[in-house]
């Protein structure tokens, strides 16, 4: 009897812990909840995707989704339209180019990466300080023809 009741009082316990778990992790659970962190930015004329959001703004950092740089068959075009495919979702958010602090570019065969580079140092060739950035070779990207795909942190002014 006394095994039954520990066991019973047990399983109180742990119901009871992972109500608490559950209530802590729910947003908008609990009297002290807040809104998320998060703030999606969408530039004006945008259509939404239910699979991604161009930016997320959490305090005053901007995430933007990777952008893949149209159909022009160059490292070069591709590179440069990817960038400038960015400018829209930071004017959204109220930052520019000379904000961004961080850049991942996605490349699907490295002996491009001479000649991405060359049209990244240009885009950000007025930056005095250009955004610290890493470089991965991929096997492919979500469409075809695409060479390069670059996303970017960027800071907001206060």
């Amino acid at each position: 009897m006394h095994s039954t009741h520990a066991r019973r009082h047990f399983a109180v316990l742990v119901a009871g812990a992972l109500l608490g778990a559950v209530a802590v992790l729910t947003p908008g659970a609990g009297a002290g909840a807040q809104a998320s962190p998060k703030q999606a930015v969408v530039p004006s004329g945008a259509t939404r995707s239910p699979m991604l959001t161009p930016g997320i703004r959490v305090g005053d950092l901007l995430f933007l989704s990777g952008q893949l740089g149209g159909r022009d068959s160059t490292i070069e075009g591709q590179t440069k339209q990817a960038l400038e495919n960015m400018k829209p979702v930071l004017d959204a958010a109220g930052t520019t180019v000379d904000n961004i602090v961080k850049c991942t570019v996605f490349l699907t065969d490295v002996n491009d990466f001479a000649r991405m580079n060359e049209a990244y140092r240009a885009f950000f060739s007025a930056a005095k300080d250009p955004p610290a950035r890493s470089t991965v070779v991929v096997a492919a990207l979500v469409r075809a023809g695409a060479k390069v795909e670059i996303e970017c942190i960027a800071a907001i002014p206060k």
